[in-house]
């Protein structure tokens, strides 16, 4: 696990707070990834992935994104990061979304 968490988990993490996948068949690709590998461990065949996990002391991929996206934005909110120069961005005034308003 140690392998993994060093050479395969920082690739399948890398910038996940800008591209964070949404997609179903993206977010399985990547947990496949993880599942396979523990799967192949000594002794953990034989445990859904779930106990694998807590055998193993880890976490999904999905509860990492979850965790770095809240890190992310709290560091964003307290100013605690810079991100760089967004003057140009402002929030929208639009108050409808694909033809229905938003109260609706």
């Amino acid at each position: 696990m140690r392998a993994f968490n060093t050479y395969v988990r920082p690739i399948l993490e890398y910038a996940t707070v800008v591209w964070s996948p949404v997609l179903k068949q993206d977010i399985c690709k990547l947990t496949g990834v993880q599942k396979r590998f523990s799967k192949r461990l000594s002794g953990m065949s034989n445990l859904q992935y779930e106990a694998r996990l807590k055998a193993l002391s880890s976490t999904s991929l999905e509860q990492r994104r979850i965790r770095n996206d809240l890190i992310t934005c709290y560091k964003y909110l307290n100013n605690l990061c810079e991100i760089g120069n967004f003057d140009s961005l402002c929030v929208s005034e639009v108050t409808q979304t694909r033809g229905h308003d938003e109260t609706g």
